[in-house]
């Protein structure tokens, strides 16, 4: 499983269009992969602030949503609209959570060169504490 957290400020002004593009990833996630488990868009209390939440049945999962065509199609937008970004890889806390623990996976056999690229780019961070509390 992968499971992460993305905190991201928009640019002053941008906050429509940004809202606009959440909801076009968000239907076609939804309707595309189904090995997504949560891909959720939330306002944060700070102005300009917003999360997203996405988990995914594994790594490669997340890394088939990177690359999808829907995604690629709307990463100059986002780039527009992004002030500032940061990918926060997230774990469950067991028997408080359904999901399962987040692991990395390597790229496969033969993957594409934007799918090794993305899969190192995104490369899930794992804590060390966290695996004494699994």
């Amino acid at each position: 499983m992968a499971t992460l957290l993305a905190h991201i400020t928009i640019k002053p002004g941008k906050e429509e269009e940004w809202e606009a593009i959440c909801r076009r990833l968000w239907a076609a996630t939804h309707a595309e992969e189904p090995a997504m488990r949560r891909y959720e868009y939330w306002r944060g209390a700070e102005p300009r602030t917003y999360y997203t939440l996405l988990s995914f049945d594994d790594h490669r999962s997340f890394i088939v949503h990177q690359t999808s065509d829907h995604h690629e199609e709307a990463s100059p937008k986002i780039g527009d609209c992004l002030e500032k970004f940061t990918l926060e890889y997230v774990d469950p806390v067991g028997g408080a959570s359904d999901l399962a623990p987040t692991e990395h996976q390597d790229a496969p056999e033969g993957a594409s060169r934007l799918v090794a690229d993305y899969t190192e780019r995104f490369r899930a961070q794992v804590a060390d504490w966290w695996l004494a509390l699994r």
